[in-house]
């Protein structure tokens, strides 16, 4: 067993100071320590002492779990974790790692160890769970918050999702590998965004976002200001590790984070055998040689101490399979347990490097170019950074360290003994970067297959960075106060392929359609008062659970679940259950071509009818009663008031693919326990200005002032200010914390609906707008369903519109099916306004989300239009009219980068718009036949236009 022991490095030995050091810490009216120290050493001591009196018991908790010990005090549950990180050897590479560093960043970190331990135990005597387990602190060692890191990261780049994909392919066949691909269990949807001064009312760049992770009580991220005369950084650290890391402001430079979704740890599948002595051998391309292997014993609070072989081989520590059988097996004999061993190879176990001398390099940054050198010795964890300085300069570009090695590493466990899985010695992938100051002034980054799209496998949706981009580009006078709107938005894009399907659903009965309707009507924000976003997410969990009783997926759902697998440790089962994985890849499996189209339109139709029947016997009530926060702690909740228990586990909006992206597990619970862990937002005209936040509070003790005063700013979307004057923060004594009074803040009163009356055509805002010299100016606006049904009707029922197929609706019909496109997020209809006067009719579609997707075969980036001209003015009115009005609106198509193709459908009848379309470039393609008509397809590309690719 590896003892909880170790010595200073050699040549580093220093003087223990007796008296008492020189720093200062202060507290906001939030608990949030500030510390000024004369030196950076000191400051570093200060850190950790402040931390260990704050978060006592959180500390004490990280440094069991680095070092595989905390059953000895939380039971058999935990006995699973300690297995997996003795076996992954975490503590021994945090002893190299920690070797291997800069001597001055050494002495650094020691420091801050000096500080925990010298706060231990007095923050031990204010902790209750001490106590309530019968545990005194250990100590740490100046390695320690290096194994702190690693266990907190080990599992961030998702390496078990290469046990699920094995499964698939083993069990529905090799081409469905990556059928459910996205994010999965073990990431989150994080964001961060960057405005240049372009974009802000001070002109100065503002540096935005949320980590979304795992939530924990205490809280993963401390909010922090460390001042000394080299640097005074305020940002997010983690109880641990000493300084900022991933968000941090110096007054002259911020920069933040989000996981970039590279796959960067691999999975090896061993042959391994005992020998006659005991030992262990493992195949590699040479043959079989002696492996590392020990072993260490578990101790289990309440039940019997647990022995775990811990081996090594030359790719890295087996974290998966049993010993290999003792016996009397020969040096030659066959392997005991062949293909039943799994090796995980990660960068720091490989090169010894963690990346933590960038950090005393981050702090001192005046510049990007400073931030940009810093975090070119980052490796653990691989991340997007966005940074921005005073002088309006910006960075977007991915740190750290991704190994060179074949792309099927990335995918699945491979073979061991074969040499073309090794990893290229010393090399590294090169890393990419862009420019963050484009024309529209916006980055973003929200772990999207966007900038690190080379490094990694499987991405989140596009849906949250859209969003952001979205709503970013909207205005041009940003404050910091005003990205509370970014961060809650609970739009939620992807419900557009399920409601998109509930909108064809064939034979659906009363209720059924009641549900359909109101839900097509819903505005797609998952608030926390709506109603509707309770009967969606019903909707979507009934889908799920028919989807995964489907005959196509039997050989990964039911009694063949891998999750019920003993091959594998219980610790990776979130990664390998079926249902889980279902409801977070729904959008693409309701997509793509695991079920045809009429079989898609069943199920969702099966489960209108299901859910409907349900909300007529119980009316769903707020999202926000179900969707409620459900975060991690070591021991329940110790809290001395009961009634405590409402502020742990609040009612909260959002859902996994909205930009407050509070992740429940679809089709398993509407509880969510990753969400934002942190707000953030930091203002480079006036560091003052800036605003964070976190889920609960400063302090980590349960029933302190400052334990969860932060809950009802999170639950909001509320940001609390970085207070950057000294004058206005509360000087404490060193080893005392003060009570400070709580700013109460009552709830806001709810927003009034006022009924608005319909605006005209011309006073509408508009999606797109084009002068066309000779023409006039064309605006295209959204359509008013209620305010437009007469000239609509007007227009449709014209002989001339006989191929719209609406001659003979009434003015009612007509209205109807224009609220109908309205209320679908794929379907739109705008009026072509020219000079102000309604000249057009022009619709848009996604294909893939309407019946003539069907009909032919989808292409990524195909968008669809129809055109009705008014016949107020005609082809003869003026010269080339019809053809000047389909130039504006493919200019507005193609202004969308994803549009890469347009597509029309005429009547194949309509010979005169066929050869219209093939006069302006259309390329002619097959006729289809579809229930109202036979109709001619036809594309324009944006290469057909000179335009290539965006």
């Amino acid at each position: 067993m590896t003892a909880d022991v170790d010595s200073e490095r050699p040549g580093e030995r220093r003087k223990r100071a007796q008296e008492a050091v020189s720093y200062e810490l202060f507290r906001d009216d939030w608990g949030i320590p500030h510390l000024r120290a004369d030196d950076a050493l000191t400051l570093a001591r200060a850190q950790g002492h402040a931390t260990a009196l704050d978060r006592a018991w959180q500390l004490e908790t990280e440094r069991h779990r680095v070092l595989g010990t905390s059953a000895s005090h939380l039971g058999a549950e935990a006995v699973d974790w300690d297995r997996f990180v003795r076996r992954a050897r975490i503590a021994d590479t945090a002893r190299r790692c920690f070797d291997r560093l800069a001597p001055e960043t050494a002495a650094w970190v020691t420091a801050y160890v000096d500080g925990v331990n010298e706060g231990l135990a007095e923050g031990a005597e204010r902790a209750p769970e001490f106590a309530a387990v019968g545990l005194a602190p250990g100590r740490w060692q100046p390695w320690t918050p290096l194994g702190v890191w690693l266990s907190t990261h080990i599992l961030f780049a998702g390496f078990p999702t290469k046990l699920w994909r094995e499964e698939v392919a083993r069990r529905l066949g090799e081409d469905r590998t990556t059928l459910f691909a996205t994010d999965g269990p073990g990431t989150a949807g994080s964001n961060g965004w960057l405005l240049t001064g372009a974009r802000t009312a001070t002109g100065a760049p503002i540096v935005a976002g949320d980590p979304h992770r795992f939530i924990e009580d205490p809280g993963v991220y401390q909010q922090i200001r460390l001042a000394c005369p080299e640097f005074d950084v305020v940002g997010l650290a983690v109880p641990g590790i000493p300084g900022i890391a991933h968000f941090g402001h110096t007054g002259h430079v911020a920069w933040a984070i989000t996981n970039a979704m590279a796959d960067y740890q691999d999975l090896y599948r061993e042959q391994v055998r005992r020998t006659p002595d005991g030992g262990v051998e493992a195949l590699g391309p040479d043959g079989w040689y002696r492996a590392h292997a020990h072993t260490e014993t578990i101790e289990v609070a309440g039940a019997e101490p647990e022995r775990v072989e811990v081996i090594e081989t030359d790719r890295g520590p087996v974290i998966i399979g049993d010993g290999p059988g003792a016996g009397d097996e020969a040096a030659g004999a066959p392997p005991a347990a062949d293909g039943t061993f799994i090796s995980l190879r990660y960068p720091p176990r490989v090169t010894g490097e963690l990346g933590f001398d960038a950090l005393p390099a981050l702090h001192r940054a005046r510049t990007v170019a400073d931030v940009d050198t810093a975090l070119d010795r980052w490796v653990e964890p691989v991340n997007v950074v966005l940074a921005a300085d005073t002088a309006g300069a910006t960075l977007h570009r991915v740190a750290g360290h991704v190994p060179v090695r074949p792309y099927a590493n990335r995918l699945r466990v491979v073979p061991a003994e074969d040499p073309a899985y090794a990893w290229r010695e010393g090399e590294t992938v090169p890393l990419p970067r862009t420019e963050a100051d484009g024309a529209d002034g916006i980055a973003v980054m929200a772990n999207e297959c966007g900038l690190a799209a080379p490094l990694g496998v499987e991405f989140a949706p596009p849906h949250r960075a859209r969003r952001i981009r979205e709503l970013l580009g909207a205005d041009t006078g940003w404050t910091p106060d005003a990205q509370a709107t970014v961060h809650t938005d609970t739009r939620l894009a992807s419900s557009r392929k399920l409601l998109s399907l509930l909108a064809w659903a064939p034979g659906i009965g009363p209720a059924a359609e009641r549900l359909r309707d109101r839900l097509l009507r819903w505005d797609r924000h998952m608030d926390a008062d709506s109603t509707d976003a309770t009967l969606y997410a019903r909707l979507r969990t009934d889908v799920v659970h028919r989807l995964a009783a489907h005959p196509a997926l039997n050989g990964v759902t039911g009694e063949d679940d891998p999750w019920r697998s003993t091959a594998y440790p219980a610790l990776f089962r979130p990664w390998l259950a079926a249902v889980p994985r279902i409801g977070y890849a729904l959008e693409s499996l309701l997509t793509v071509g695991l079920l045809p189209y009429e079989d898609r339109l069943a199920l969702v139709a099966a489960s209108a009818e299901a859910v409907a029947a349900a909300a007529e016997e119980t009316p769903p009530g707020p999202w926000g009663e179900l969707h409620r926060l459900s975060p991690w702690q070591a021991l329940p909740d110790l809290a001395p008031d009961s009634s405590d228990a409402e502020a742990i586990r609040p009612g909260v909006a959002g859902d996994h693919d909205c930009v407050l992206s509070t992740s429940g597990v679809p089709g398993v619970t509407d509880l969510f326990a990753r969400g934002p862990a942190a707000r953030y937002v930091w203002d480079l005209g006036r560091r003052e200005d800036s605003r964070w936040v976190v889920p609960f509070g400063a302090s980590g003790v349960p029933g302190s002032a400052h334990h969860r005063d932060q809950t009802p700013l999170w639950v909001r979307g509320e940001l609390a200010p970085v207070v950057t004057d000294w004058n206005l923060l509360h000087r404490t004594k060193p080893h005392r914390t003060k009570p400070h009074r709580t700013t109460h803040h009552p709830e806001e009163n709810p927003a009034m609906t006022a009924a608005t009356e319909p605006v005209a055509p011309a006073l509408r805002p508009a999606v797109h707008e084009q002068k066309i010299e000779g023409f006039g100016t064309v605006r295209l606006v959204p359509v008013d369903p209620a305010a437009d049904a007469e000239l609509l009707h007007g227009w449709v029922t014209e002989e001339r519109a006989r191929f719209w197929g609406m001659a003979d609706h009434t003015l009612e019909q007509v209205r109807e099916i224009y609220e109908f496109i309205d209320s679908l997020p794929t379907h739109h209809a705008y009026l072509a306004l020219r000079d102000g006067v309604p000249a057009a009719l022009f619709q848009t579609y996604e294909p893939d989300a309407d019946p003539v997707g069907e009909c032919y075969d989808v292409q990524p980036g195909d968008f669809g239009v129809h055109l009705l001209i008014a016949p107020a003015e005609g082809e003869g009115a003026v010269k080339g009219y019809t053809e000047t009005l389909l130039t504006a609106f493919i200019a507005y198509v193609f202004s969308d980068p994803a549009h890469v193709r347009v597509v029309v459908e005429p009547d194949a009848r309509n010979e005169k718009a066929i050869a219209r379309m093939a006069r302006i470039g259309f390329e002619l393609g097959p006729e289809i036949r579809k229930p109202e008509k036979t109709a001619r397809l036809a594309f324009l590309t944006r290469a057909a236009l000179g335009l290539g690719l965006a």
